[in-house]
């Protein structure tokens, strides 16, 4: 049976990248011989004369791009110069579309959660629905891109959607496009003073709007929050400069992230400068769960190695490399994965993700019914995690067996944050009946 595969990743990008690179065609010297070139062109020929229907050279060449890429590894893709431009508006967090983060499992695209206050959430889509039609077609063995294509239209049109769900019949859903403008941090204050804050996903404003957030917190709160719960639940991940900019909201200097590629010139250990943390002495709680990846993990493993927070919930999803994206001066470009990242102790989240210092499960009548999402060691062709940065040292029993279980339910996107959020109830009482005296050291 084939496996899952995480590409683009629907109509928002959750791949952690670091900035573009820029890269002349042709500019470096060695590559592919003559021989294999020629092969390659000439197979483009054959097709393109005697295949049964018509087909241009350039559609071959960007379909061989696609499937050199997409076999190295779960998230390095080939996207030609429209797809580009889509990952750009993607990033910048405005675009238009239903606002969905999808995946594809054995060739039909699955919902990793819809986006908070967007038409797909409005829909009612949950996360682990299978999105079997589109207006009347198959999705079965659609390419992501083409699907996002599909999904994507011009604002205040329809499109219709079939969905399976778990054992419930397939049912179909009519959702209107809108501007898709994410607001990625969302706050309130708790009760007894304690600051709430959700992460959606670490765009480009998240390090800044996270800022503005803790600060009108502590205003509401008279200038003291007695507890602080940072919520990453179903965020995908996103920007690696966005992770250390919220890491270091809560840190006093130190390590956040380290970067290790095939390069040395690919090494280096992301720091945050000291006397950042804006809740000083304030205990701490960081929710994640199967659907928490990237960036976000890399915020929780940060948090949870300098003994600044104590993470609950269930396992993350556990992406633990770096894709890089490397423009082809007007023929699109490249998500190629460059480097691994590890947690300030050294781990390697590749493969297992990040375990909870407390698990707490999502209540059955919480749970998406029948849904579940993949994990990253399930991918096709995913990397296997590489051990700690010090050979010393053994990878954490709990870790190692927990990224041998399937993922737990996910929980319906719309209970996330509200009064009826078991998870949250169990860490605003976890983080309150500790206080201020609370696990606030912190260690380089």
């Amino acid at each position: 049976m084939r496996k899952s595969r995480l590409a683009i990743v629907g109509v928002v990008a959750i791949s952690l990248s670091t900035l573009p690179v820029a890269y002349a065609i042709g500019a470096r010297t060695g590559g592919p011989s003559p021989t294999d070139l020629a092969l390659l062109d000439g197979v483009i020929q054959l097709v393109e004369h005697d295949y049964v229907h018509p087909v241009d050279a350039h559609t071959l060449t960007t379909d061989a791009l696609k499937g050199m890429l997409n076999r190295l590894d779960p998230h390095s893709d080939y996207m030609d110069e429209q797809e580009f431009k889509q990952s750009e508006a993607d990033i910048t967090g405005k675009f238009g579309g239903l606002g969905i983060q999808i995946t594809e499992e054995h060739g039909v695209p699955k919902v990793i959660s819809p986006i908070d206050g967007t038409p797909a959430y409005h829909a009612g889509l949950q996360p682990g629905d299978l999105i079997v039609r589109i207006n009347d077609e198959s999705t079965q063995g659609m390419s992501l891109s083409k699907i996002v294509r599909k999904l994507r239209g011009k604002p205040g049109t329809s499109v219709k959607v079939t969905i399976a769900r778990g054992t419930e019949t397939p049912f179909e859903v009519s959702i209107t496009r809108a501007i898709i403008q994410v607001q990625t941090v969302k706050a309130k204050l708790e009760p007894n003073n304690i600051g709430y804050v959700r992460i959606t996903e670490f765009g480009g404003d998240t390090g800044a709007d996270l800022k503005k957030a803790v600060r009108k917190l502590k205003q509401q709160a008279g200038g003291e929050l007695k507890g602080f719960v940072l919520d990453l639940r179903n965020d995908p991940g996103g920007l690696l400069s966005a992770a250390v900019s919220v890491a270091s909201d809560f840190l006093d200097g130190g390590t956040v992230v380290t970067i290790k590629g095939r390069r040395g010139g690919d090494n280096h250990a992301y720091k945050v400068a000291g006397s950042g943390d804006m809740i000083k002495n304030t205990r701490m709680v960081v929710l994640i769960n199967g659907a928490s990846a990237s960036a976000s993990e890399i915020v929780a493993g940060a948090l949870q190695d300098r003994h600044r927070a104590e993470v609950m919930g269930t396992q993350s999803f556990g992406k633990g490399s770096v894709q890089t994206i490397i423009p082809l001066n007007g023929h699109g470009a490249l998500r190629l994965t460059t480097a691994l990242y590890y947690t300030p102790a050294g781990r390697s989240i590749q493969g297992q993700g990040i375990t909870p210092d407390v698990v707490v499960q999502v209540p059955k009548d919480q749970q998406v019914a029948g849904a579940l999402l993949p994990s990253e060691s399930i991918l096709e062709n995913a990397f296997h995690n590489p051990g700690p940065l010090s050979k010393g040292k053994k990878k954490a029993p709990e870790a190692a067996a927990a990224a041998k279980k399937p993922p737990s339910p996910p929980i319906k996107t719309q209970l996330i944050g509200t009064d009826q959020d078991a998870q949250l109830k169990a860490a605003l009482l976890h983080v309150g009946q500790k206080g201020a005296g609370g696990r606030v050291e912190q260690r380089g």
